[in-house]
């Protein structure tokens, strides 16, 4: 007897190692799921050599080079304001005549009018304008966007949302990632120092310091500066207020903190990752 209840200890002991070994290789597999899952995160958010001036694989340049003399040198490589592209999405700003609106203002999907839920794809094709050498429309953007993602705007609904916009950009070469809000403004101005640009999506619920009757809406922002803590606005629905310099701090405390995420930050355009390369606007607009 005592023979047979040793034989079943060591059985039910055998089972539990067993089940603790599928346990711990199933938690392995996650964790190994989730670390790859935010690798691949950050290196398709990180400034890539290509973005950066070379100063050469030996280190002769950046040893004769003075820390001023380097800083020149990528100012020169810098964007300036006046390159910034800032579609406007409505149909008066088109109407009347408004620099950076087209017909697409007056397009719409299935009676949905694109004034009404365009904002994100004006903010999507400054960057691919801006960062790139190629050139396209709100409207090519929105259709590029359909085309590589689940995107699908219809008549009740045609904002797009954080995982296409990205989905749609990395398709286009830009290295992109989606971001929630920092606990701390400081963290947040660190983070905008790093980018070339940001896609933020911001909200007068949060706060309505500069954007009154806002529930949700997306913006474009740029060039930051340190020295007096501005952000270079593309406001693609208020032709008052694009194109102009706001503190920071106000898009900061105006996140929409109910969505899913806050911003879409940019780091960079690598060519060789554009699968797209379309050029050319083929809708009557407003140049600059």
């Amino acid at each position: 007897m005592r023979k047979y209840l040793s034989a079943c200890w060591n059985l039910m002991f055998l089972l539990l190692l067993l089940h603790m070994d599928e346990y711990d290789s199933g938690r392995e597999v996650l964790q190994r799921q989730n670390v790859e899952e935010q690798k691949q995160e950050e290196q398709a958010v990180e400034v890539q050599q290509q973005d950066r001036l070379y100063f050469g694989s030996d280190g002769y340049l950046n040893k004769l080079l003075s820390q001023q003399e380097k800083e020149s040198l990528l100012d020169a490589f810098a964007i300036q304001e006046h390159e910034v592209y800032s579609f406007l999405q409505g149909p008066r700003s088109w109407e009347e005549g408004v620099t950076w609106s087209g017909e697409w203002c007056a397009f719409g999907v299935e009676g949905n009018i694109f004034g009404g839920f365009g904002c994100g794809l004006c903010c999507m094709a400054n960057i691919y304008n801006t960062l790139s050498p190629y050139e396209v429309s709100p409207w090519d953007m929105c259709e590029y966007s359909m085309s590589v993602s689940n995107y699908a705007p219809n008549w009740e609904s045609g904002a797009i949302s954080w995982r296409h916009m990205r989905e749609a950009l990395r398709s286009c070469g830009v290295s992109c990632g989606l971001f929630h809000k920092p606990q701390t403004y400081e963290e947040f101005q660190e983070q905008m120092e790093e980018m070339k640009s940001a896609v933020v999506l911001v909200s007068s619920k949060e706060d309505d310091s500069y954007w009154k009757d806002t529930p949700g809406h997306y913006v474009n922002i740029w060039l930051y500066q340190k020295e007096d803590d501005t952000v270079f606005l593309a406001e693609p629905g208020s032709p008052e207020n694009n194109r102009s310099r706001i503190p920071l701090r106000y898009v900061y405390d105006a996140l929409k903190t109910a969505s899913s995420y806050q911003y879409l930050g940019v780091k960079g355009y690598q060519e060789q990752n554009n699968q797209w390369k379309a050029d050319g606007i083929d809708e009557i607009w407003n140049s600059p």
